[in-house]
């Protein structure tokens, strides 16, 4: 288990770049899901500084917060409701430039200016989402969706 993160600065992709391998030497071994999951939320939110990072499971046809970083937040969404629910339903990856604008986004913290939320697997199975807020419009891209997804695919259950 590594014990350190080597913060990089340099391109959102060289950031990426430098960060996975080391999340993977972070849960390599663990076989503790929430546990894992903490210290992913721990290692992204460290790295870029996000205002929300973190992870709902899907529990009781609900997602249900799971281990994040960042203010206080949502306990539960129903399918189809706000982005989580909503990458949930859709089973893909949504990006939000401006949740201002997102019919029916669920404002957890009135800081968050945009959300990419991602489907977390096990296997083929969905088992929850990956949510991430920052404080800035238009934050996330295809950069974020690359590697989060490639991320999230390696999260072994």
């Amino acid at each position: 288990m590594a014990e350190n993160l080597a913060i990089t600065d340099g391109t959102k992709a060289n950031q990426y770049k430098s960060l996975l391998p080391q999340i993977a030497a972070l849960i390599a071994g663990e076989p503790n899901l929430i546990a894992n999951l903490a210290n992913i939320c721990a290692a992204l939110k460290t790295q870029f500084n996000w205002l929300w990072v973190g992870f709902y499971l899907i529990q009781d046809d609900e997602l249900v917060l799971a281990p994040f970083q960042g203010p206080i937040a949502c306990t539960r969404i129903k399918k189809g409701k706000g982005v989580c629910g909503k990458a949930w339903a859709n089973n893909c990856t949504i990006i939000v430039p401006d949740v201002a604008v997102f019919d029916g986004h669920i404002a957890c913290s009135s800081l968050a200016q945009s959300e990419i939320v991602l489907p977390l697997y096990n296997g083929q199975t969905l088992v929850g989402v990956l949510d991430v807020d920052s404080e800035q419009l238009n934050h996330f891209d295809a950069v974020d969706k690359k590697y989060l997804e490639a991320l999230l695919a390696n999260i072994s259950f």
